[in-house]
């Protein structure tokens, strides 16, 4: 760097950590980039297993930014498959298009009769204090119990009733009476999902995306930071070494960023530690049968089976499997806060393969070639009703010391991949302002 320029340091190489760096480059500032693992992209990294590639967890892009959308597409030299979404739900056996709401058809008829007679029914003046109060009033009280109300506590690990509902935007269609009476008489009825198509790369999984938007970035991966000091603006790594900066942007988990942080009063560290996520345990199988599923994925509410989501990555593209096999990838969720995972990951093989089998997706004769369980410490943000003041807490300190925050971990919202790149944009502007400003470091 030259004299005068400023060090700008990014923790984290994932999509917001590289939003981060592109807006900068665009400005003529450069930044170095801090990542742990040895590879970027964070959690948008793909994993190939014994000829299989897997993602951490589905990733699929269906941005309706243009722009991130394009940045993709050159990564990719235009080379990508354009999926139509189909997506369903698992019931007490029954197979249900999404969303379940409006497509009862199939059903048992004394639960579509309960469910249509409380939709109309539903309480339209319902105080809405926590996320069962909206589904309550959004669909009546036998399809919020049935449906969505026993998905979150199976997805997100604690009841409705303790989650705040600023999470939902479009992720829970709100259907109209029509549409309902509808999808309870037709065997097919509109798709209104928001997920209606999608794109994936061709070959590499998704992390395919990612070179256009490692272009220019100066990674430094293998560097896991251990200590941040605000005062003296510098930052320690686990391997020895320190670096110092003028500003500091950190997409890095907020309960692990902050204990990092030297000086962090202890009301601080206990907002940190009331911040609360899932953890799932990614269980992939490779099956050496072509026709597994043609569903992108399915989403399971019954107790009885251990995961909650079930995604087929070669619908995505049938070049993340060996020529004549399937991959199957279930999605076993926990936290910290309220379900501690009790067991190791690979124990949750042999009961998803259960599961599997006892649904209908796997079949007696099938082979299954590959067998593999990761755990991802961190996935789903948990909107509890401690997160608002706790994370208003932690976003005060850390803006009156100087650190910058993105990401889905670092805003400790629900930013679905273009999200995340764009939330690291608006955090570099952040930096672009005070440079440009007579207090800033020019």
């Amino acid at each position: 760097m030259t004299a005068g320029t400023p060090k700008i340091v990014i923790l984290g190489s994932g999509m917001a950590g590289l939003g981060a760096a592109q807006c900068l480059r665009a400005e003529g500032l450069v930044s170095r980039v801090y990542d742990r693992n040895s590879y970027p992209g964070g959690h948008t990294a793909s994993h190939r297993i014994e000829g299989f590639t897997f993602d951490e967890g589905p990733h699929v892009s269906f941005t309706r930014n243009e722009r991130v959308r394009q940045l993709f597409m050159e990564s990719v030299g235009g080379d990508y498959q354009a999926v139509s979404a189909k997506i369903n739900n698992y019931w007490r056996g029954h197979w249900v298009p999404h969303p379940a709401i409006t497509n009862l058809f199939g059903l048992p008829a004394p639960l579509v009769v309960d469910v249509l007679r409380d939709f109309i029914d539903r309480p339209h003046d319902l105080e809405v204090r926590n996320y069962a109060d909206w589904l309550l009033a959004s669909y009546g009280e036998t399809f919020a119990r049935t449906f969505p109300m026993q998905y979150a506590r199976k997805y997100h690990t604690t009841s409705a009733a303790n989650m705040s509902t600023e999470w939902v935007g479009p992720r829970l269609y709100q259907a109209r009476l029509e549409e309902v009476l509808l999808g309870a008489v037709a065997a097919s009825s509109p798709a209104v999902h928001y997920v209606q198509d999608y794109r994936y790369p061709t070959h590499g999984g998704f992390a395919a995306f990612l070179p256009r938007l490692l272009d220019g970035v100066a990674a430094v991966l293998n560097h896991e930071v251990i200590g941040v000091d605000p005062r003296t603006r510098k930052i320690r790594f686990s391997n020895g070494t320190e670096a110092t900066y003028d500003h500091l942007i950190s997409s890095i988990p907020l309960p692990e960023l902050i204990p990092l942080v030297a000086g962090a009063p202890e009301d601080v560290k206990e907002a940190a530690t009331m911040l609360a996520c899932t953890s799932v345990v990614l269980v992939n199988l490779g099956v050496a049968r072509p026709d597994v599923s043609d569903s992108s994925w399915t989403y399971f509410y019954d107790d009885d089976y251990p995961f909650s989501r079930v995604s087929f990555p070669a619908v995505f593209s049938p070049h993340v499997v060996p020529p004549g096999m399937s991959a199957i990838q279930a999605e076993v969720y926990y936290s910290k806060k309220y379900r501690p995972l009790d067991r190791a990951p690979q124990a949750l093989i042999d009961p998803v393969v259960d599961g599997l089998r006892r649904c209908g997706i796997l079949r007696p004769e099938d082979n299954i070639v590959l067998r593999n369980a990761q755990l991802v410490p961190y996935a789903n943000i948990i909107f509890d009703l401690d997160r608002a003041a706790a994370l208003q807490l932690v976003h005060g300190y850390l803006e009156d010391v100087g650190i910058g925050w993105c990401g889905r971990y670092g805003e400790w919202g629900y930013l679905w991949t273009d999200e995340a790149f764009v939330s690291g944009e608006a955090a570099a502007r952040k930096v672009i302002d005070r440079t440009m400003s007579p207090a800033g470091v020019a």
